[in-house]
């Protein structure tokens, strides 16, 4: 759907990289290996997204680093956009909205550092939260979506310990709600 609206691929994937997770960092020279692309492609779209405030960038010795703009007008749209393309939307409340004492959900893995997979891997953080309950709910969100989603679930206790060593996504908190 979102490749029927934006053509470039280039685009598609820099606006899943920053704009899944707004702490994802990176520069052009590991964009391009990541990408599989040419720098010149991924160059020309960052600068588009520099020019039109959707990016910030910082010097780290010879590299350029970009981010995402969390302060720019458009930032959340186009982040509830990409949740929807992916299909993320629909596995938080599939899976979070019905399976007891869940106090937040994560996305972990490829996606929580920004690139687009197959595989979404959910870590679900709270404590007497039936497994096989949340498996139901996950093959129902796996068909909706039609992507496969790994999950793992963590007491609140062992969570901090996980979450501490890897790049992580908050998608849901029980306080917000």
């Amino acid at each position: 759907m979102l490749d029927t609206l934006i053509t470039s691929k280039t685009r598609i994937k820099l606006l899943l990289k920053f704009f899944l997770n707004s702490k994802t960092e990176s520069y052009l020279r590991n964009l391009e290996s990541e990408f599989g692309e040419s720098s010149n492609a991924i160059r020309v779209e960052l600068n588009r997204f520099e020019e039109a405030g959707l990016l910030n960038s910082s010097s780290s010795g010879n590299k350029k680093i970009f981010k995402a703009n969390t302060n720019h007008p458009l930032f959340n749209d186009i982040h509830n956009i990409l949740l929807k393309f992916v299909g993320l939307d629909q596995v938080i409340d599939q899976v979070t909205s019905q399976i007891g004492d869940l106090h937040s959900a994560f996305i972990t893995g490829q996606f929580a550092t920004g690139i687009d997979s197959q595989v979404i891997e959910l870590l679900l953080i709270g404590d007497n939260i039936d497994r096989s309950y949340v498996a139901k709910l996950v093959d129902r969100a796996e068909s909706m979506i039609s992507r496969k989603i790994s999950f793992s679930i963590f007491s609140s206790a062992e969570s901090s310990k996980y979450l501490n060593n890897a790049p992580h996504l908050l998608i849901w908190k029980r306080d917000e709600q």
